[in-house]
């Protein structure tokens, strides 16, 4: 499966998740630019990374959801296309309305940088079928804003259909994220967001590979 990175002013992920893609498929990703108004045909996976797109000026992926190119990954999304969010690329998700609900500033208010674990809520997506229902796996934070909240209603809604994909496990909730979430997917199941960085723990030399079952599922390869 071909895959792809959206590259904006102030990401600094985009390398790591560009690797991180590369390792797993055998491929190295397509790259795509801020100012691009079309996404090839072929391409299975888009996946926007970490950083701080245009200096969090605003909000946090404010102005990054306002490109042309969040155009084009949006009617891709409309098409089925799987698209993955990390961090701030789960900020400008939300920010441009492919997922529903805020992410707001840490309940502490300082910057988080540490190790979390994380609970499979929902085993049955295109991000998590490498994985066990239930199971709980280790993966880096690191961020100032991944406090999620939504109304009542949504939040209803999104735990009844099954779209809380991961929730911090065991008291390792680094934000005060609402009932722990750390990960939502859309209601079609092909747009997910998630504030830990899953490509920064995908082999060895990183302490660990709980993270490459994410991509693997999504590129739909053996998670080795």
């Amino acid at each position: 499966m071909k895959s792809a990175v959206v590259q904006l002013p102030g990401l600094n992920r985009d390398r790591d998740m560009i690797a991180a893609l590369t390792k797993i498929s055998g491929h190295e990703p397509v790259t795509i630019w801020q100012t691009e108004t079309e996404i090839a045909d072929d391409i299975d996976l888009i996946v926007i990374p970490g950083g701080f797109s245009y200096g969090d000026y605003l909000r946090c992926g404010a102005i990054a959801a306002r490109m042309p190119v969040m155009q084009a990954i949006r009617e891709k999304a409309e098409k089925g296309v799987k698209v993955l969010g990390v961090c701030n690329g789960f900020q400008i998700l939300v920010e441009a309305q492919l997922l529903p609900g805020a992410l707001m500033r840490n309940s502490s208010l300082l910057f988080v940088s540490k190790e979390v674990k994380l609970e499979i809520v929902n085993a049955d997506t295109d991000f998590t079928r490498t994985y066990e229902q239930g199971q709980v796996i280790r993966c880096p934070v690191a961020h100032h804003d991944g406090n999620y909240f939504a109304d009542a209603e949504t939040l209803k809604s999104l735990e009844g259909n099954g779209q809380v994909i991961f929730k911090y496990a065991e008291g390792t909730n680094p934000n005060g994220s609402l009932n722990d979430i750390a990960g939502i997917i859309n209601a079609r199941g092909n747009v997910l967001g998630m504030m830990p960085h899953p490509e920064n723990l995908i082999e060895h030399a990183h302490g660990g590979k709980d993270g490459r079952g994410i991509f693997a599922s999504a590129l739909d390869v053996i998670a080795a």
